[in-house]
């Protein structure tokens, strides 16, 4: 399966909440501060992808809906001026 080339332009998963709390995770966005420095800006749309992925898995179990962090970060790449790779994804 063929990842959309959206991926290659997402901005970070950080939806600019900035707060640690549980085990040093943003409550915004769940990741720990060394995830945020190593979200791969340059990073082919696969490593993109697999980045999230692997956050929403960590939202799902946090919160069991990601659709809060969702809604954000969607504003996100509508403020940036990015499609939203999120789009087509069942949340």
């Amino acid at each position: 399966m063929s990842v959309s080339p959206a991926w290659a332009d997402a901005p970070s998963p950080c939806v600019d909440v900035c707060k640690y709390k549980r085990a040093g995770r943003c409550v915004g966005c769940m990741m720990t501060k060394m995830e945020k420095d190593s979200f791969p800006r340059s990073g082919g749309a696969e490593r993109k992808k697999a980045f999230f992925d692997a956050l929403l898995a960590r939202l799902r179990a946090e919160h069991k809906n990601p659709a809060f962090w969702a809604i954000a970060y969607r504003r996100k790449c509508e403020q940036e001026g990015v499609p939203c790779p999120l789009d087509g994804d069942d949340l």
